[in-house]
């Protein structure tokens, strides 16, 4: 039993946590030497890589804010092409309207002047027919009134000329009777 008391004394002086002299000092040395390698070789390419990206995402950052400024620049102008395109529609729709009412003013000054060329070419003709009528209804009369008159005198009246004059002054007298009576 003592024995074994030795032999636990002795384990319990070394502590487990704690590693044996020589094994503390390779693994330090291992530690510089890999740590030495690691920032010779090693850091610099990290540090490289780390610059690179951080160039590369300033770069994408600058490209980006550029980006955004030109993109404000060509919306600024599309606003302003907008803004052009809607006032010059609006004058083409003003124009348009003045077109259209000057049109329609022109179409009824030439509806009038068509209505009233109608109107007096009817009147025209009217009278045309009105003296065309009251030519033929005096001949008519004229041809009636000589058969007449020449049945009650029991003579032919076949002088021409005397007939129309005579015929042309019962029907002008008749005329003048029946405008003294309206």
């Amino acid at each position: 039993m003592i024995a074994n008391l030795v032999q636990l004394a002795a384990e319990e002086e070394q502590n487990p946590l704690i590693p044996p002299g020589p094994e503390l000092l390779v693994g330090a040395v291992a530690f510089a030497i890999v740590f030495f390698v690691f920032w010779k070789k090693l850091l610099p390419n990290i540090n490289k890589v780390l610059d690179e990206r951080r160039a590369a995402i300033e770069g994408g950052i600058e490209e980006a804010d550029a980006m955004k400024v030109e993109a404000q620049s060509v919306l600024e102008q599309y606003k302003a092409q907008l803004a052009e395109a809607r006032h010059e529609a609006a004058r083409l729709r003003q124009e348009a309207q003045e077109q259209g009412a000057q049109l329609i003013a022109e179409m009824r000054a030439e509806g009038q002047r068509q209505r009233e060329e109608i109107v007096a070419a009817g009147h025209a003709q009217i009278e045309a027919d009105r003296k065309a009528a009251a030519s033929s209804l005096r001949q008519d009369v004229g041809k009636l009134a000589t058969d007449l008159a020449g049945k009650l005198v029991g003579e032919s009246l076949e002088d021409h000329a005397r007939q129309s004059r005579v015929i042309d002054r019962f029907l002008d007298e008749l005329e003048e009777k029946a405008e003294a009576t309206r």
